[in-house]
């Protein structure tokens, strides 16, 4: 297992980010959470199989259309072990 947070700044949000993100990682079997931050970025925790995390920050450097990427920041083994994967509010 792998667990780690992310923060995507950019035009993430606005576009379906957190949504997008949630549907890749439901797919992928990853769990977690994502929110919108108040300065315009996105935070997630990811949880799963090693490659599928990878996989889930890979997409992220891209977003869904309309998003553009700009950073996407990635700590290792911070945050809680989630199950299941939920959008989280504004924080």
């Amino acid at each position: 297992m792998r667990t780690v947070t992310m923060t995507v700044t950019g035009r993430v949000q606005g576009v379906g980010f957190r949504y997008s993100l949630r549907a890749e990682a439901e797919r992928l079997g990853v769990s977690g959470w994502v929110r919108n931050r108040r300065d315009g970025s996105v935070d997630a925790l990811l949880t799963g199989d090693p490659d599928a995390v990878e996989a889930v920050i890979s997409w992220a450097h891209d977003g869904p259309s309309g998003a553009r990427v700009d950073d996407v920041d990635v700590i290792e083994g911070a945050g809680e072990a989630a199950s299941g994967f939920e959008i989280r509010a504004t924080a």
